[in-house]
């Protein structure tokens, strides 16, 4: 099943970014804990595209696609035409750093990998996709 949410870059929509995340997961039986660790991450990964590469502008959307197929991981894409960071590439301060700096900061990107399976970056026709990859228990 896919399911796909055109979003403005508003940090007011990401209300709608989560619930539309749990709705598509709850339809197939994903467990509650599951639900909330990804709605964490995808929230985590949306506000930053938002803020980061729209600057929060409302005339510029997103997608976010979710396949879910029993029995595979589920694939969640972000498909936008910002600029682009890739968060395999960023090196991550030591969590002492930030603790000692008292940094605001610097953590989402550490709890996004650290619940994704899976994390790819391609371009494809001018667009971005990020793609995360979790697997999940179907009940």
């Amino acid at each position: 099943m896919n399911y796909v949410y055109k979003i403005g870059c508003s940090i007011e929509n990401l209300k709608g970014v989560r619930d539309f995340i749990r709705v598509s997961l709850k339809n197939h039986g994903v467990s509650d804990l599951e639900v909330s660790e990804i709605v964490l991450a995808l929230d985590e990964m949306c506000s930053n595209l938002m803020i980061h590469a729209h600057n929060c502008n409302p005339d510029e959307l997103f997608e976010l696609h979710i396949q879910v197929e029993k029995n595979n991981p589920v694939v969640f894409e972000i498909i936008d035409d910002g600029s682009v960071f890739d968060i395999n590439q960023f090196a991550e301060p030591a969590l002492g750093n930030i603790i000692h700096e008292k940094r605001k900061g610097g953590l989402g990107i550490r709890l996004v990998k650290s619940i994704m399976d899976k994390i790819e970056y391609q371009n494809r026709g001018g667009k971005n996709i990020c793609r995360l990859t979790k697997a999940v228990h179907f009940s």
